[in-house]
């Protein structure tokens, strides 16, 4: 069983034409399936009004299909979003006359440079993603643990409480016993399902359903993680050199109110000091964040600024 997620920014509608609509909220997910092969499509249904619609799209997949249906700030900010979450593995499409000489400069020096492109024709686009699932069957590891960030969550009856979400790590089994952080809560997982078929264990990349004895719906929200690795742990606050985009024109100031994004977590943080020895794009800061943030060692975070206005990606800082 091969599962794909795939991140479709730019033109809206595009998705709707490759696949099978399905769950509707700040992002639309649709889906192909051909056999035990599937492929998610997320479409950041909400952007450019909601920044996080954009980065939690990002942030849920591996892959992205760019569609190009103008050059303005919008596909600026897309491509310094996608490039910022590493999303290295993806295609262009080019609607509107517009040829790729006009695109190559924007992408220039980005992880989006090596972009494959792709025809506006969603019968064969369907089929490469769908060809490309198939082959790379991802295959549960031996001796690790798997994290799985809530997107959403609700009561099934009959089941129980429900969540969806993408491993975002290594990879689980039905009958695991899992903390759900902030909360410290362990829970059993019940069952696991990929696109509505019963499985034996979550990987890394599949968007999964998994079925929660021990707690309820209404204690979750989105961000919050369920993990069998003892390695995650939870933060209230950031120090560190922070790498800002090129594109951000002006310096970090002490008492900016922020955002932190990381897997489905936005966290508002505030600066409370700020150095930068002259190059104001790479100053180390300290962020008192106005609640847990839940990640890995090693990992890092992004930087919002909800008041950018053309641009509200900032950078990235290590989490520690």
């Amino acid at each position: 069983m091969g599962n794909l997620n795939v991140a479709v920014l730019g033109g809206k509608g595009f998705a709707g034409e490759v696949g099978k609509k399905g769950t509707v909220t700040d992002m639309t997910f649709f889906e192909l399936k051909r056999g035990t092969d599937s492929v998610t499509l997320i479409e950041p249904s909400k952007y450019p009004e909601k920044l996080s619609s954009l980065f939690y799209a990002a942030a849920m997949s591996e892959y992205a299909i760019l569609v190009v249906e103008a050059i303005d700030a919008y596909l600026g900010e897309t491509i310094v979003m996608a490039d910022s979450m590493g999303i290295s593995k993806g295609w262009v499409v080019l609607r509107n006359y517009i040829q790729p000489e006009q695109l190559a400069p924007l992408l220039a020096g980005t992880c989006l440079e090596g972009y494959q492109p792709l025809e506006d024709d969603a019968a064969a686009v369907r089929e490469m993603l769908l060809d490309l699932a198939c082959s790379t069957v991802k295959e549960p590891g031996q001796g690790t643990c798997g994290s799985c960030p809530v997107d959403s969550h609700f009561n099934v009856k009959g089941v129980g409480t429900v969540v969806l979400g993408s491993v975002i790590d290594g990879w689980f089994r039905k009958h695991d016993k899992m903390r759900v952080l902030p909360l410290n809560r362990e829970v059993v997982l019940k069952s696991i399902q990929k696109h509505d078929v019963d499985a034996d264990d979550g990987v890394r990349g599949d968007h999964v359903g998994l079925a929660l004895r021990g707690i309820e719906s209404d204690e979750l929200d989105r961000g919050y993680v369920l993990t069998t690795d003892p390695s995650v742990c939870m933060i209230r606050s950031v120090s560190g050199k922070a790498e800002l985009v090129k594109y951000w024109k002006s310096p970090i100031k002490e008492g900016m109110v922020m955002h932190l994004g990381h897997w489905m977590q936005m966290v508002p943080c505030r600066v409370k000091a700020v150095s930068d020895d002259g190059d104001f794009h790479s100053p180390t800061l300290e962020l008192e964040l106005e609640s847990d943030l839940i990640h890995k060692p090693g990992d890092s975070a992004l930087m919002m600024y909800l008041e950018g206005g053309k641009l509200r990606v900032v950078g990235r800082i290590p989490l520690g």
